[in-house]
């Protein structure tokens, strides 16, 4: 599977447009990289693999002069470099597009893409949109650059981020998790324009957890798995099963919810009693109620079963989540869970009344950070009466408690005490799942479940989400991973500007037919 150099000796592709060359990073108790060597050629799109933690952010970061390395070498065309800050990574010819766009909505296109180029000095903004014009004419990245940012769809505002890079005529590009927020049409114009800045002799490094999409791009893959490499392939001589297991360094089941001679897993199986029916419901977008995020959504999820609902982010998922567990308080309509009206019941009553739910966001919805694994399992039930008596923690039972979470649930982590933030985000998203499950829900409300998550540990949530389904919970996940989507749900429905757009078993449903309505088809 480890693969050597192609080309002759004497051809331009002898030196690599970039070559890390043993680079090794620590931390604090952390080997995050142990002496990698990877290389981009030109007009290569080589894509980096690897689990959370595996080493790839701290990789880039050093390539980026937002970390500096404790040994080994940056190599441009050939010469050692030092790429000691983003600025300096820029002027080298590096840029990189991270997965939450760096844009100012309150500004145009031209200005976005003029912010930061005078040092100083005001910009000349014909200039700039005449060059815009030009880039976009080049490279299909249709785009006005009169609009303002807030006013683009998601993928026009991926390809401002492109012509932000090509303005600043970057030729080592960075991609970090790019396609995460796009519908599969906007995926395949979005691979186009990818590889016609390949074919126009950039170099790019690809970072995805989705196999297919690797598997479509690359021209190369390389994996790191505990901050080493652990190989180098090609997709013709690879495939995503062995792909997933380089990453893991284990065999790993990739469709959970898809049984394995391809029949439909749910046709065999008949859900309970409805357990939550959402009725009409109107959800404000702003604080003011001025917008409405949800408009009408109607949903029921019975018991041992699975609605997916799908959509591109921003068309009102989160907002239907937040009023689902009592987080927000909808304008209109009712919520009830085994015939109790939840709207107007804050999140403490929501969770008594049988509903559990995971937030999208870990970090600022889900987890304290500073706070320690065990303080994070027991955030929300520590009031219970096995947990505290008057008012005083019970420590040592709640420690208890932890260990056997951390266990039953798989969380890696040194011990209960661990501050939470050095956790990978896959661990995090475990820790999160155990609290949740924990108080065996009636209803599991679970938002982008394995967004940012390596493929071990998404297999391994897939699996707790479908056992809770099995065990006759009622369960919603909501993601804009059509993959996911497809591979747990039982029925699906799609939101598009608010509303729900369809409502379909999953046989009925493909990826491109789910694609169009996501996007308003």
């Amino acid at each position: 599977m480890i693969r050597d150099s192609d080309t002759e000796p004497g051809t331009e592709m002898d030196v690599p447009m970039l070559e890390m060359r043993g680079i090794t990073k620590r931390f604090p108790g952390v080997l995050a990289n142990d002496s990698v060597s990877f290389d981009v050629r030109t007009g290569e799109v080589h894509t980096l693999l690897g689990e959370n933690g595996a080493g790839k952010s701290t990789l880039m970061k050093i390539l980026f002069g937002m970390y500096a390395a404790d040994s080994g070498d940056v190599l441009l065309n050939g010469r050692v470099t030092d790429v000691s800050s983003p600025s300096a990574a820029i002027d080298a010819g590096i840029g990189m597009i991270h997965q939450h766009f760096m844009l100012v909505p309150t500004l145009t296109v031209t200005e976005n893409v003029a912010l930061g180029l005078s040092h100083g000095l005001r910009p000349d903004l014909e200039t700039v949109r005449s060059r815009i014009l030009e880039l976009s004419e080049q490279y299909g990245l249709a785009v006005d650059p009169d609009v303002h940012v807030w006013q683009l769809a998601v993928g026009e505002r991926q390809r401002v981020e492109i012509l932000k890079a090509l303005y600043r005529r970057i030729k080592l590009l960075v991609l970090d998790e790019p396609t995460a927020v796009l519908t599969p049409q906007e995926v395949d114009d979005f691979f186009v324009t990818l590889r016609a800045l390949a074919d126009d002799g950039r170099g790019l490094i690809f970072i995805s957890h989705k196999l297919h999409e690797v598997m479509a791009l690359s021209d190369r893959i390389t994996v790191l798995r505990d901050g080493k490499v652990v190989g180098s392939t090609t997709p013709d001589q690879t495939d995503r099963q062995q792909l997933a297991e380089m990453m893991v360094g284990r065999q790993v089941k990739l469709a959970s919810g898809q049984p394995d001679d391809g029949a439909d897993a749910s046709s065999s199986r008949t859900p309970g009693e409805p357990r939550l029916v959402v009725a009409d419901l109107d959800v404000a977008g702003d604080r003011d109620g001025a917008a409405l995020a949800v408009r009408g959504v109607n949903l029921t999820v019975a018991a041992g079963e699975i609605l997916g609902v799908a959509g591109v982010s921003g068309n009102g998922q989160r907002e239907l989540a937040e009023a689902i567990a009592g987080l927000r308080r909808p304008l209109d309509g009712s919520i009830t869970l085994d015939g109790e009206e939840l709207v107007g019941s804050g999140p403490r009553k929501v969770r008594q009344s049988g509903l559990s739910f995971v937030p999208e966001e870990r970090m600022r919805d889900g987890a304290i950070g500073d706070f320690s694994v065990s303080e994070n399992l027991m955030l929300v039930d520590h009031t219970e009466r096995n947990h505290s008596t008057r008012g005083w923690l019970k420590l040592g039972a709640l420690t208890k408690r932890a260990e056997e979470m951390v266990s039953r649930y798989q969380i890696k982590t040194p011990d209960v005490s661990t501050p939470t933030r050095s956790l990978s985000g896959g661990n995090i998203q475990k820790m999160i799942m155990a609290r949740e499950l924990s108080s065996e829900p009636s209803v599991l409300l679970a938002a982008q479940p394995t967004r940012g998550v390596d493929v071990g540990a998404a297999e391994y949530i897939h699996e707790r989400l479908i056992a809770q389904r099995d065990g006759g919970t009622a369960v919603i996940v909501i993601s804009e991973d059509l993959d996911e989507v497809l591979a747990l749900a039982d029925r699906i429905m799609v939101m598009f500007e608010g509303q729900a757009v369809g409502n379909l078993h999953r046989s009925e449903c493909s990826v491109e037919q789910l694609g169009l309505m996501m996007a308003g088809g």
